[in-house]
């Protein structure tokens, strides 16, 4: 299986097929992956096969290497669309989260004051005040919602607390009093001979209330595009999501689909 694992601090800048000209941050090792999912379809593979021998960067580390970085850009007339936190796992599990976001917005601001800010998050670490904090100070803060459906989440996102489940995590959502963006992968197949859809009336009819609770600034919705490290994915039709995402559109949110 083909894995994508980033072996820098800053990477990039790459083309994202949903925020542009994307430079990209990774908060955690640079030689394995450490997250509180494991998504059947996560790029980077499952985690018992990537587990890390070295440690997160410091704070510091990533101030340095994102600083050196965009002023390298500046000297080369290349411009950023927005500064991702992705990377190998969950970035918000960094404990210096918070000031590496503080730092962030201060280098963006003296650099390349019209790029965005933006971290790709499961919204797991909601409960931890200071990342709380730090997500309502950038420009993109975008949380993952999958499905509505307990035993779907436990099916395609896996997470490592037991307690973790959809009633907990819409609440949480439901904090940042719209000052968000809600992310939904769209996927069918079979796991370990188990169908997986979340595609269904029931769950697509319980995401869109979820929605109307949580009432994020827009919404993307997209679907596999690389290798996954379950077998037996498929891709939903561009087509199809355009028509899950017309219901949302509907209901007066913005919506963006990358098939």
């Amino acid at each position: 299986m083909s894995t994508i694992l980033f072996h820098q601090i800053v990477y990039g800048p790459i083309h994202s097929r949903r925020l542009g000209v994307s430079l990209g941050v990774n908060l955690l090792p640079t030689d394995g992956k450490i997250c509180t999912f494991d998504c059947v379809y996560c790029e980077c593979g499952w985690n018992r096969e990537h587990r890390p021998a070295g440690k997160m960067p410091t704070r510091e580390e990533v101030r340095e290497a994102l600083t050196s970085k965009l002023e390298e850009l500046r000297e080369t007339g290349v411009t950023p669309d927005v500064m991702t936190f992705a990377g190998n796992g969950e970035p918000t599990l960094h404990p210096d989260f918070e000031g590496i976001i503080d730092d962030t917005l201060a280098a963006r601001d003296r650099l390349f004051p019209s790029a965005k800010v933006a971290v790709l998050s499961n919204a797991t670490t909601l409960d931890r005040e200071g990342v709380f904090r730090a997500l309502n100070r950038v420009d993109d803060n975008i949380l993952k919602l999958d499905s509505v459906l307990d035993s779907r989440i436990r099916q395609m996102n896996k997470p490592n607390k037991p307690g973790f489940c959809f009633s907990t995590l819409v609440d949480n959502l439901c904090r940042f009093e719209g000052n968000l963006m809600i992310q939904t992968m769209f996927l069918r197949g079979e796991l370990e001979d188990i169908p997986v859809d979340n595609t269904s009336e029931e769950e697509i009819a319980g995401w869109l209330r979820a929605l109307e609770r949580i009432r994020p600034k827009s919404v993307m919705i997209y679907t596999i595009d690389r290798e996954t490290p379950a077998k037996n994915l498929r891709k939903v039709p561009v087509d199809e999501l355009e028509r899950i995402a017309n219901r949302a559109r509907a209901l007066g949110f913005t919506v963006s689909v990358a098939g």
